[in-house]
């Protein structure tokens, strides 16, 4: 299925039947972060009942145990650093974005990995006009499926590096880390305090999309993003970002 888009005064066109999932299963042995432990999914016992069909149930019924920030690919909204409580469900009322991938090597400072602003502004040409910003990385392992980020200090993002997002007008940030945050900066939260402004300008409607893997094949470019979630009344709730290439209408 062909689609056509307009965005910006400029026709492009996008094929449905080749997405591109950029989310990380959840299992058993899927990425974790925050010291959590892994994603627990086991079958109902009530009695003598299990909800097991290799154990004799007619259906398999299964209990899920998680935590939508530190198991998997999950998109989080101010409600994740609000004093009020905010869902995601609430917040987040677009489904469908043009994005931009870009792909960068965070640099070494001070024994972190950090993303610049110099960084992301070099991929980023002055005209260009999107909301919705997708980073990768470098280098891209598969391991980035099942890391166990806890404790690893991974790479995260400058306090300049977001302002620059805000500044150029990014809405929604969708990442392949834990955090755009440094693992421990003693509850700072600089960067998400950032991004989504302060109790007199708060960007209510603006999310963090973390924990994405981008397969080195998908090249940087521009995309059509379906972002699906859990509609969850929560901060956080995990989801499913699916990216549809974008090319050029012809006239």
């Amino acid at each position: 299925m062909i689609v056509s888009i307009s965005h910006n005064k400029k026709k492009y066109e996008a094929d449905l039947s080749r997405a591109i999932d950029i989310s990380i299963p959840m299992h058993s042995k899927s990425v974790t972060a925050w010291y959590a432990p892994n994603i627990q999914i086991s079958a109902v016992k009530n009695g003598d009942w299990v909800g097991d069909t290799s154990l004799g149930a007619p259906v398999n019924f299964n209990n899920i145990f998680f935590n939508p920030h530190a198991h998997g690919t999950h998109t989080e909204c101010v409600g994740h650093i609000s004093k009020e409580k905010q869902s995601i469900n609430q917040s987040l009322k677009d489904y469908f974005f043009v994005a931009k991938l870009i792909s960068i090597k965070p640099e070494s400072y001070n024994g972190d990995k950090v993303i610049t602003r110099d960084a992301i502004e070099s991929r980023i040409k002055a005209h260009e006009q999107f909301d919705t910003l997708l980073i990768r990385t470098l280098p891209n392992g598969d391991n980035k499926k099942n890391k166990n980020y806890s404790h690893t200090n991974p790479p995260f993002f400058s306090t300049q590096a977001m302002q620059y997002v805000v500044e150029i007008g990014i809405n929604h940030l969708l990442v392949d880390l834990p955090s755009v945050d440094k693992e421990k900066d003693n509850g700072a939260l600089a960067c998400h305090k950032v991004f989504w402004g302060n109790s007199l300008n708060t960007r209510k409607n603006c999310t963090i999309t973390e924990m994405i893997h981008v397969e080195s094949a998908v090249l940087d470019g521009y995309y059509f993003l379906n972002l699906q979630f859990v509609p969850f009344e929560n901060d956080a709730s995990p989801s499913r970002p699916v990216l549809f290439k974008l090319k050029n209408k012809k006239n």
